[in-house]
């Protein structure tokens, strides 16, 4: 089987499309390495290549001749389906939201839909951006012979709000990068509290510093709970409401923002955390609390949607507009050793469910149905 991909993300997304496409790929050529996996790749890429040991499954292909290279977003959307059936393809899968134009007749065709956040939150976005992620999901949803959301809330909204038959829908969940599932020596996690100056005990937040994830709420519930925040993730305009938040209330020596934290050092972060929150109004799935139970780390995050796929039945859920809530899971948590070891144990049981070898046999299966 030759299997092709629209790979921007797997070369130039180092956050959750970026992921995404990397395992999924990498995962797919170390279990069936006797199939050939093709990434298009609009233009060259200096943070991510392909990893070693996948050079003879995984192969690259970018955009050819003058006008292709320099206008790669256009090869990207219609110009390279001139060439998939040169390489052969018995299908394309396109990672996050969109397939191009006219891909030829007998190539089966594969969509992931992430979210669609941009309409369930249209104040978030730009209209004209907006517009166009619509059309791109839309007109590629309807030529997919199959789109998989990556969570049930995900498959909901397709249905909802691009009208694609429920029959047409695959739910398959979002798996966790290995450096999540990995023991670290006395050593490294010594160097990680000492290089990011870490108090002895924290609750942590990973995650965009935005609104729809719902950061203030956390900052607002610790503010009488003797424990420290540390908070992971890119900053947005909503940062300066937090801040704002806490210089008023002196939680300066309470919250700790950290900036430009590697992959191994986040996860021992994960593992040192004794809570992680993640009281969202939103998500399309929820990754950081997957890593947090590969991590060993109780859970707290929203009721409702994605998130109680993602944290299973052992994590706890509050109301994420009640900060009192968060508050009161906060310190039973931290209050009941029992608690924790329950959590922890269970929700290391429960990550079992976003292992590769499992998620990769839903995909190969999938691939199959449609060849």
């Amino acid at each position: 089987m030759i299997i092709g991909y629209e790979a921007k993300r797997y070369f130039h997304n180092s956050t959750g499309l970026g992921n995404y496409a990397r395992s999924l790929v990498n995962n797919l050529a170390k279990y069936y390495p006797q199939h050939e996996f093709i990434l298009y790749n609009p233009r060259p890429s200096n943070s991510f290549e392909i990893p070693l040991e996948f050079g003879n499954e995984i192969h690259e292909i970018r955009p050819e001749g003058f006008i292709n290279k320099k206008l790669h977003p256009l090869w990207r959307s219609y110009n390279v389906s001139k060439r998939l059936k040169n390489d052969h393809l018995d299908l394309f899968h396109g990672l996050s939201g969109e397939i191009p134009r006219n891909i030829p007749d007998g190539i089966s065709k594969v969509l992931t839909i992430h979210d669609l956040i941009f309409l369930r939150f249209p104040d978030l976005y730009n209209p004209i951006d907006r517009t166009i992620y619509y059309h791109k999901f839309k007109r590629s949803a309807n030529e997919a012979d199959l789109v998989v959301a990556i969570s049930e809330q995900t498959k909901k909204d397709i249905i909802k709000y691009l009208g694609v038959s429920e029959s047409k829908i695959k739910v398959i969940y979002q798996g966790c990068r290995d450096i999540f599932k990995l023991d670290f020596d006395e050593n490294e996690i010594q160097s990680v509290k000492l290089n990011y100056n870490l108090p002895k005990d924290f609750i942590l937040y990973v995650g965009t510093i935005e609104k729809r994830k719902n950061l203030l709420s956390i900052v607002q519930a610790i503010k009488n709970i003797d424990t420290h925040l540390v908070v992971v993730g890119r900053k947005t305009k909503y940062y300066n409401e937090v801040e704002s938040y806490i210089q008023k209330n002196n939680l300066e020596k309470k919250v700790i923002f950290l900036n430009h934290v590697n992959d191994s050092s986040l996860a021992i972060i994960y593992k040192l955390a004794k809570v992680f929150l993640l009281p969202s109004f939103f998500e399309g799935f929820g990754i950081p609390i997957i890593e947090a139970l590969y991590s060993g780390t109780p859970v707290i995050t929203s009721k409702g949607g994605c998130l109680e796929e993602a944290g299973g039945p052992h994590s706890v859920y509050v109301e994420p507009s009640d900060v009192n809530s968060i508050k009161e899971a906060i310190i039973n948590v931290l209050s009941d050793p029992k608690l924790r070891s329950d959590m922890i144990s269970k929700g290391l049981k429960y990550s079992k469910n976003f292992d590769d070898d499992l998620l990769v046999r839903h995909w190969f299966d999938l691939y199959k149905s449609l060849i």
